[in-house]
């Protein structure tokens, strides 16, 4: 019987990602619509989380104390099964995967945000996706953290509890920006993209369609 893992796979695997207020996850549904406008049977999903184990450690990530190490291996450890549970199936039946956050995440969360070792990312990084396919395509909405402080506010005031990462300051989420940076830098170019998050919307939906509709 042929192993799972070595099949190969058919389907396109698309990430978002963005610091918290840049707006990505108001384009998500425009993303999905748009590739399914396109042909694609499309299957929505999120890091972390996006698997039963994976929801029950995000909900660990988000809302429990914890040290940046900790936080870092918690997350990958959900990825990990949300690649074996979710992801990886779905690629292989040729569905295509739009991921809200992935991989870049850690390197801007964790590693940016909480100092957490390049090497060490680098590591769990490869070990996380051995054996299965990594993105096709990767988004990042871009903002100044400064920017995105201020959309937050105005979401945060209409939640009752905020969860850890919504509770950072600014200098916080400017580190995370740059881990973003270092992250796309591991990346084959032409998977990269950038979106300039303090367009108009009219704008930037206008730059996803084109960026989906290219072979």
């Amino acid at each position: 019987m042929q192993d799972p893992l070595k099949t190969p796979s058919a389907g396109w695997f698309v990430v978002v990602e963005g610091i918290d207020g840049s707006g990505k996850s108001t384009h998500l549904p425009f993303i999905q619509q748009c590739l399914s406008e396109l042909g694609h049977q499309v299957v929505l999903t999120r890091e972390p989380g996006g698997s039963v184990l994976a929801e029950s450690i995000r909900e660990l990530v988000l809302h429990s104390p914890m040290d940046g190490l900790t936080e870092c291996l918690s997350v990958f450890a959900a990825r990990r099964d949300h690649l074996l549970q979710t992801v990886w199936p779905a690629l292989r039946q040729g569905q295509t995967v739009l991921c809200d956050r992935y991989l870049d995440s850690s390197w801007a969360y964790q590693g940016g945000g909480r100092g957490v070792d390049d090497g060490l990312l680098e590591q769990l990084s490869q070990s996380v996706e051995a054996g299965g396919a990594g993105p096709h395509l990767v988004i990042y909405f871009d903002l100044p953290a400064s920017v995105a402080a201020q959309r937050r506010a105005k979401r945060d005031a209409q939640v009752q509890s905020l969860d850890r990462f919504e509770l950072e300051d600014v200098a916080f989420f400017e580190r995370v920006r740059m881990g973003y940076q270092r992250a796309a830098a591991r990346r084959d170019p032409k998977t990269v993209h950038w979106i300039d998050a303090e367009q108009p919307i009219e704008s930037i939906q206008k730059t996803l369609k084109e960026i989906l509709s290219r072979p």
